[in-house]
């Protein structure tokens, strides 16, 4: 069950450099061309089918990265323009359950995420190795991010997520 729940393993930063940066910076920028891919050819009866028992099924999981990547990179935001904010948590479980969560066409999500990445890859490459260090208070984890630790953990949740449709895929043999 647990390699099903994390089929990458768990988030575990290793740091930040420059190619590390890089990195994951690309990959926010690859993310819309990843899920449209991971996705292709999927009908709305296998977008709708749960990765794994209690999961959300591929559909909510192409929109659950639309809400995250959208709350992550507002979370960012705050943290360059103000001075150690308290971020605002948002409850994933019942975000994932709403109309446009359970029934939109993935599209609708992906070209969010298009648009949201290309801004926030643009950001990123014009900050310095300090503004990394900049950090946010999240209430629901009771503790300070830095933004360093935060760009690999948002990678790494994108891939995650890919993950459980690709994996989902290959079980099925889709």
């Amino acid at each position: 069950m647990d390699a099903l729940r994390y089929p990458i393993g768990r988030y575990r930063f290793e740091g930040m450099n420059a190619a590390r940066q890089e990195k994951w910076i690309s990959e926010l920028e690859e993310l819309p061309k990843v899920l449209r891919e991971t996705i292709s050819g999927l009908d709305d009866s296998q977008l709708d089918l749960a990765y794994r028992k209690g999961g959300w099924s591929s559909r909510q999981v192409v929109h659950h990265l639309a809400d995250a990547i959208i709350n992550n990179y507002s979370r960012f935001k705050l943290a360059l323009t103000e001075s150690n904010p308290t971020i605002k948590p948002f409850d994933e479980e019942a975000w994932a359950a709403t109309e446009d969560g359970l029934h939109a066409p993935t599209e609708t999500s992906i070209s969010m995420i298009e648009g949201t990445c290309a801004r926030w890859a643009l950001l990123l490459r014009s900050l310095d190795r300090a503004d990394f260090e900049r950090e946010f208070y999240h209430p629901g984890k009771g503790r300070q991010f830095k933004l360093s630790y935060y760009l690999g953990y948002v990678t790494w949740h994108a891939r995650h997520h890919v993950a459980h449709i690709s994996g989902l895929r290959e079980r099925n043999n889709w």
